[in-house]
């Protein structure tokens, strides 16, 4: 628990402004979405809006009880989805090496190593809040790269836009600072992980892989992710550079 109180207090209040005024959706427990059809993106989207309609009001009217309970539970799907993501990952970044996309391959290894943090955090503030989290069997199924990164990337939008956002918000209102500082680690994490993931695929697509990095630092305290250079310290939690996770092999 001691990584975690790195972040200072000013960030706590911040980002509860933050997380106020992100839109809020419906919880859903699993962490990572498929890639969904064109055909029917319009149709979910619509149902998406609503469920977004319906979770600020449930969210907004909840008891700090409630909200205290809800927490809870959000942090186990938040705890099942990372290991599974960093899992997963880790998988993606084997299959990425085997078809010659080395580049990629340290993109997923950087981010399974993020995920496993997040998931590292998560359960111990479960730990701090009496609960103890619960055993996770990780279940994926590892494609083409290409359908990989797609993968990825529906499932860092979801996090980043959705389930994140509405997680923060009932924290918020449960007055749970120590699952603030957890899920504001990776919620922003996320955010950089959706881009990087585009713009993988985007090289991949385009056949510019050469232009993609080479080497990645992961913060071990909010599981931030840096190409190419990292900054003096973290932009999140404020961790020093030197303490970083240098990915630059396999």
């Amino acid at each position: 628990m001691k990584k975690l109180l790195f972040i200072p207090a000013l960030l706590v209040s911040s980002s509860v402004l933050l997380f106020t005024s992100c839109g809020n959706t419906s919880t859903n427990p699993s962490m990572k979405l498929p890639v969904q059809n064109s055909s029917d993106s319009t149709t979910k989207n619509e149902a998406r809006e609503d469920d977004k309609k319906a979770t600020a009001t449930s969210s907004s009217s909840l008891s700090q009880a409630d909200a205290k309970t809800k927490t809870t539970q959000n942090l186990q799907a938040a705890f099942k989805g990372e290991t599974t993501a960093s899992a997963k990952y880790a998988a993606y970044s084997k299959k990425a090496e085997q078809e010659g996309f080395h580049q990629i391959a340290l993109l997923f290894k950087a981010a399974s190593t993020a995920e496993n943090i997040h998931a590292n955090n998560h359960k111990a503030v479960l730990q701090e809040m009496g609960a103890a989290a619960a055993s996770v069997i990780p279940e994926f199924t590892v494609k083409s790269t290409k359908e990989n990164l797609e993968d990825a990337i529906a499932g860092e939008t979801y996090e980043a836009t959705i389930m994140y956002p509405d997680f923060l918000n009932t924290a918020n209102i449960a007055g749970e600072q120590l699952a603030l500082i957890s899920l504001n680690y990776a919620y922003k994490t996320e955010k950089k992980h959706r881009v990087m993931y585009e713009t993988a695929l985007t090289a991949l697509q385009n056949n510019t892989l050469q232009s993609l990095p080479t080497v990645f630092y992961v913060c071990p305290t909010c599981g931030n992710t840096y190409e190419t250079k990292a900054p003096a310290r973290c932009g999140i939690s404020m961790t020093f550079s030197e303490k970083f996770i240098t990915i630059n092999s396999l």
